[in-house]
């Protein structure tokens, strides 16, 4: 990645500066284009990224400290290469489209200040070295004049999608949210209430519909099993759900890949449940241990896809008969 990176600068370097540079920018970037700063080790950002996962920080808190310890990240690749300009197309991969998170904002003037960074660290309780600490207080630019950046995907367009497909198959529709951001078992208990609701009362919508929701939840990790935040909202979802006829959750990352796993989530319905206890799994107690994909594997509810060649956050399908 390191060398990469430096590959990737040294070329452009070597452009007239009245040339435009088309840049392609998708999740993932921050680990695909990285040059840390003087001082920082890679091994440096590797363990406070996984330091900051594992404490359930949000995409945008992750980002808004690696850009402080980067030199191309946080607007910073844009200042190296001025005055040559830049037009960025955007695969937006976190809520919101805010352009000075996506892929830790390489080209884009960068919101954030080093005092968040700081105070993002203090908050999950992560140690710092003094070394660490003095880069972190660099600031990264806040104004840029060589951009401009246009959003050619996100979670939005995929939900509208979905939305759209359900209806044409005959399901009354509904587009619940484009910017889910919570606990992700507590997401999947809120989403299994409204399935039970409808089922139960009919309401607030009348059986056959779809409900979609889209985002990016977070998994605080206190057990040690394996799994994903969508497997981990999938299996919340079937235990709020289980009984249930003609229930159906899909909750998928959008690239394929959920967490440390080969899977890209969990579909899982009413019969999720027993068909766990048939198997000799405790659905509470895997839930708790974090160990979503060991338990969906054992009922046969994971969702493998392979990489899909986008990210676009994720997406939740709810199909109620």
């Amino acid at each position: 990645t390191i060398k990469a990176t430096k590959h990737v600068l040294n070329e452009l370097k070597k452009i007239g500066k009245n040339i435009r540079i088309l840049f392609l920018l998708s999740g993932g970037g921050s680990s695909l284009f990285e040059l840390p700063l003087e001082g920082i080790h890679l091994l440096d950002m590797q363990e406070i990224t996984e330091s900051l996962l594992k404490s359930g920080a949000s995409i945008v808190e992750i980002n808004t400290v690696r850009k402080h310890l980067s030199s191309v990240k946080g607007g910073r690749f844009a200042k190296i290469i001025s005055p040559r300009k830049i037009t960025t197309l955007v695969l937006s991969d976190v809520l919101n489209d805010r352009l000075d998170s996506i892929a830790s904002g390489p080209a884009y003037p960068d919101n954030s200040t080093s005092e968040e960074a700081l105070s993002i660290l203090k908050a999950y309780n992560i140690d710092i070295s003094e070394r660490i600490d003095n880069a972190l207080k660099k600031e990264t630019p806040n104004s840029l004049d060589n951009v401009e950046n246009h959003i050619i995907g996100n979670v939005t367009m995929i939900c509208n999608e979905a939305a759209k497909l359900a209806t044409e198959m005959g399901y009354v529709s509904t587009i619940l949210t484009t910017s889910l951001d919570c606990e992700a078992r507590e997401a999947g208990k809120f989403l299994g209430s409204i399935i039970n609701e409808i089922k139960n009362n009919q309401r607030p919508w009348t059986p056959p519909c779809a409900i979609i929701a889209g985002g990016e939840t977070v998994v605080h990790v206190t057990g040690n099993g394996t799994g994903g935040r969508n497997q981990e909202l999938a299996l919340a979802a079937a235990i709020r759900i289980k009984g249930l006829d003609e229930a159906v959750l899909l909750s998928a990352g959008t690239d394929g890949t959920d967490g440390p796993t080969d899977a890209a989530g969990g579909l899982v319905d009413g019969f999720t449940y027993s068909k766990l206890l048939n198997a000799g799994v405790n659905p509470l107690a895997e839930l708790k241990r974090n160990n979503s994909y060991t338990a969906l594997e054992k009922s046969g509810d994971l969702l493998i896809t392979g990489p899909t060649g986008t990210n676009v956050n994720d997406l939740i399908l709810i199909i109620v008969g």
